[in-house]
């Protein structure tokens, strides 16, 4: 278990899990909570992650009540031992990395968000076309082979559904750094493919992208990263189903979680920041169309 694991976040995972599971099923919480002599409010926990201490065989009785296979199963009762003993610490959660087990949890929390505020300085993997993935993969996995590379590639397509659904759709809203339209991924087609994609997509009713010139300098004098802001939205009375989260991805290191309102509230006032100082839509998709263009020629 890693030193510093979040319960917070560890059992709103478990819960994410074990929910999907169950309506995957197509049962309501009364029905599975009979099956397995829980109450409603216990399973209700559980499925929320406010369930302090989640028992191990509660979870394993589950995962065989939704036809979980053993291998999800294990990682499920993992997860809820994990989320038993791990301790509160500062608000700010270590987890795996890039291409790592732990990265199933950013994907979990992305796929149950109503929000994505996002700055970045690379197309975002919810935004690639399979050819800029494959690019983009291939690279780091430099010694893999095609098939990892192409597994690799599919699931970084089947994340996407997110954006394009046609059920509540993710509020997808991209502050993309100018540098990622010139820093060559793959050859110069490849380019050109996904930047007219960006322009395409943006113009979806969910979907936001501006773009961050150059020539807006530092904001607020600094050099951040991409950081992603996930938003749970709010249930029938108006409070959070979740508490929001900042994701930073750690590249070749461990990614991080902030929990701890006053850091997604510096992250917020951020992401405020950056917009006054990009392009607006229609500015940005002309960007994207023109820079496309000029990739056309060098193919």
């Amino acid at each position: 278990m890693a030193e510093h694991e979040s319960p917070t976040l560890l059992r709103r995972q478990l819960g994410r899990f074990l929910r999907e599971a169950r309506e995957g099923r197509g049962l309501t919480i009364a029905i599975a909570a009979e099956e397995v002599q829980l109450s409603f409010n216990g399973l209700q926990r559980l499925e929320t992650g406010r369930a302090v201490k989640p028992r191990r065989q509660d979870v394993r009785e589950l995962c065989m009540l939704y036809e979980v296979n053993a291998e999800q199963t294990e990682q499920a009762v993992g997860l809820a031992s994990r989320a038993a003993t791990a301790r509160d610490e500062d608000g700010i959660t270590p987890l795996g990395g890039l291409f790592s087990d732990a990265f199933n949890m950013y994907v979990g929390m992305e796929r149950s968000a109503r929000r994505l505020m996002s700055y970045a300085v690379q197309v975002p993997g919810l935004l690639q076309t399979d050819d800029y993935a494959r690019a983009l993969i291939g690279a780091f996995l430099y010694d893999g082979s095609a098939e990892e590379i192409e597994q690799r590639v599919r699931v970084r397509r089947s994340r996407q559904v997110v954006v394009t659904r046609k059920t509540s759709p993710v509020d997808l809203q991209l502050l993309l750094d100018e540098s990622a339209l010139h820093r060559m991924v793959g050859r110069p087609k490849v380019m050109a493919e996904q930047l007219r994609y960006l322009a395409d997509v943006s113009t979806r009713p969910n979907v936001t992208l501006r773009i961050h010139p150059w020539s807006a300098g530092y904001t607020r004098g600094i050099l951040h990263g991409s950081f992603v802001i996930l938003d749970f939205g709010t249930d029938s009375k108006g409070k959070p189903i979740e508490p929001p989260v900042v994701y930073l991805d750690g590249g070749m290191s461990s990614d991080l979680y902030l929990e701890r309102p006053e850091m997604v509230q510096r992250y917020t006032e951020m992401v405020d920041a950056i917009r006054q100082t990009a392009m607006d839509e229609k500015t940005t998709r002309d960007l994207l169309r023109r820079v496309a263009r000029s990739y056309d020629g060098d193919r």
